[in-house]
This record gives structure tokens, C-alpha cells and sequence, in this order.
């Protein structure tokens, strides 16, 4: 896939409104936050989950998006989610376009947008899917790529839970990290505010996708946020983007003192070795395995032992507690091993 670099500083910042509500909202705030922001961004079109949500006011405000090049200088940014969308923000000017979480889900939208994009050379975001199906996030850029769109990035906001979480998407960081490896040079922004869904949670999120080495932000942000029309709660006012912008550390991604580098290099060996062991005592456990599976099958038992299970969360839980380690991540962890022990023994008592 051939991606064209057009974000030349880091962070990037993406900022503006979650809804374009009027022409003075919209300049007000663009004028109070042209001097933190790279991009002005506005929803024009809302596609909501329920019918009676605030929808957008449509065609109209893309006037005021025009309005806002012409006045602070800065570029304008909104959501398309249908071919007609891209027809009328073309026509008004509008700078980049981003394709929402709603859209990303369904290829044949993606394929349309695509289709009205071709032989158009302007930048196109695309936000992850709303359920963390990287498969569906990586195919909506292959088809804009394959109608010639190369200024492409990625817009993470997060993924639907079905578990209670301080969050509103959970940001699940693996999965960006993961994107980045499938389409290199590809730019990705963070969006903490559909993480967070509250504007209290925004800063440490915003922080996070930078210790990552994302390449920026893209923050909603109103004049009087109690009254937006939108996602009130995960919008902050212009001058805590501010705030929010200079209190972020920036960390190099090379070390360029050569005894710091061999320190680091030293570190890494350790976990290297460490990393060497754990392949070897996971090998071993499987062995143990295969052997519990012939076991099972000689004596007609099932594979699953949910008292066994039961066990194995409990302990190592508490084995994990006293050693000052996450009891979540030690869960997960054996969750996942126990999928594969199951799978083991399936695979040898079929045979």
C-alpha cells in the first residue's frame, strides 16, 4: 500500500466542536483555539444510534466551515459517511475528510465513499471500527488506496465494551500498535474524547497516545460544553486544550547517548532471556497437555473441568497479588492459555 506523508509535525492536533450547532459557535471557537490547532474540525452530518439524537445541521454548515479558512487560516475537517457527503464538502473546499466508526463497519459504505473519492487527491482519516476487528479497519484503507487515495490515516477512538469500564471505549493500545505494523508510515491520531467519554479522562489519554509514539490528537472541544447539542461531557472548553497541550510530554523514540544506549540494550537482553524462558515452560505445560488429553480420552472424561478451571483462576490470581502483579493481567493471560490447552486436547481425543 503507498502512503503519502502530508503530517509533517508531532503531535498533530485535530481540534473543534464535536457538532457545527451555528456560524457564531463554530468561528468563536475556531478563533479561540487557531493557535493550538493544526485542524479545524466540525461535525456537519451526525450519524447517531438513536433517531431522535441531534443529527447535524447538514449542507449549511459547511459554509461556516468555509467561513473559518477564510477568517483564522487554519484547514477544515468533518465526517462523511455517504458519496453525496463527499460531493457537497468537495464542492464547498472542505480541507480533509473522516470517515466515522459507523461507517469503517460496513465495506460497502467504505466502498462508496471510495468510489466518489476517485481521482481526488485530499487527505481521508478513518476511524477503527466500533468492535475491535482490525480485519475491517485494514480493508477500509486498502479500498480508498485502491481508487488512488494515498494521504491516508488512522483515527483511533476506541472500541465498544460490553464490560463496565471508567471509559466509554475501551482503548485496547495493542490494536493501533498492531495497525501500524500492517500498513507502514501510515499516520495515526488518537481521539481521547470518544475514549474517554468525559473530558476529565481526556489529558491522561491524550499522554498515553503519546507515550506510544502516535503522531497526534484529535480533541472535541466547545465554547460551553454543558449546553453542546452532542457529546456534551467529553468536550472540553478552549482554554483546557490549552492546558492540555502544554502539560503533554514528548518522548524521543531513540536514545542518542551511547552509554544510555547500552544500558538499555543490557535491559533488553534480560527480557529477551526472560521471554526465552516463558516460550520454554509454555512448551513444557503443553507436553503436560497432551499427556492430561490421552488421559482423558482412556477414561471417558470431558475436556472442560469447570472446578479445575475455577481453581486455576483463583490461584494464580492470588499467586500474582503477592508478587505485586495485575490479577487482571495474570487473568487474561491464563484465559488465553487455557483456549489453547482446550483446543490441545480437542485436537488429540478427535483423532
Amino acid at each position: 500500500m503507498k502512503i503519502e506523508k502530508f503530517i509533517s509535525k508531532k503531535p498533530f492536533v485535530i481540534a473543534g466542536p464535536c457538532s457545527a450547532e451555528s456560524e457564531e459557535q463554530v468561528l468563536k471557537i475556531a478563533h479561540e483555539i487557531k493557535n493550538t490547532t493544526d485542524v479545524f474540525r466540525a461535525g456537519v452530518w451526525k450519524p447517531r444510534t438513536k433517531p431522535n439524537s441531534f443529527e447535524g445541521i447538514g449542507k449549511e454548515a459547511l459554509t461556516w466551515l468555509k467561513t473559518v479558512q477564510q477568517e483564522t487560516g487554519m484547514k477544515v475537517f468533518t465526517e462523511v459517511a455517504t458519496a453525496k457527503h463527499v460531493e457537497l464538502c468537495l464542492e464547498s473546499g472542505v480541507d480533509m475528510l473522516w470517515i466515522g466508526a459507523r461507517t469503517t463497519v460496513n465495506p460497502f459504505y467504505v466502498q462508496e465513499i471510495a468510489e466518489a473519492l476517485k481521482g481526488v487527491d485530499i487527505p481521508v482519516f478513518v476511524k477503527n471500527p466500533i468492535h475491535p476487528e482490525l480485519g475491517l479497519w485494514l480493508g477500509a484503507f486498502e479500498r480508498l488506496n485502491k481508487v488512488g487515495i494515498k494521504q491516508l490515516a488512522a483515527i483511533h477512538r476506541g472500541f465498544y465494551s460490553y464490560e463496565k469500564s471508567v471509559f466509554r471505549n475501551d482503548p485496547k493500545w495493542e490494536l493501533p500498535i498492531k495497525l501500524r505494523k500492517e500498513i507502514r508510515g501510515l499516520p495515526i491520531i488518537c481521539d481521547p474524547s470518544h475514549i474517554a467519554g468525559k473530558a476529565t479522562l481526556i489529558e491522561d489519554i491524550a499522554q498515553t497516545a503519546m507515550d506510544i509514539n502516535l503522531d497526534g490528537l484529535m480533541i472535541e472541544t466547545h465554547n460551553n460544553p454543558a449546553v453542546a447539542l452532542s457529546d456534551a461531557e467529553q468536550q472540553v472548553k478552549p482554554e483546557k486544550l490549552k492546558n492540555i497541550m502544554q502539560n503533554l510530554v514528548l518522548r524521543d523514540t531513540k536514545l542518542r547517548d551511547e552509554q544510555f544506549k547500552e544500558q538499555l540494550l543490557d535491559f533488553r537482553n534480560q527480557i529477551d532471556n526472560f521471554d526465552t524462558q516463558i516460550i520454554s515452560l509454555l512448551n513444557g505445560r503443553k507436553q503436560v497437555v497432551e499427556k492430561i488429553a490421552d488421559f482423558k480420552n482412556e477414561n471417558r472424561l470431558t475436556i472442560f473441568q469447570i472446578e479445575r478451571w475455577f481453581e486455576i483462576l483463583s490461584t494464580r490470581k492470588k499467586n500474582a497479588s503477592l508478587l505485586g502483579l495485575d490479577e487482571q493481567m495474570v487473568e487474561e493471560l491464563f484465559a488465553l492459555i487455557h483456549k489453547y490447552s482446550i483446543l490441545t486436547q480437542t485436537n488429540i481425543m478427535r483423532k
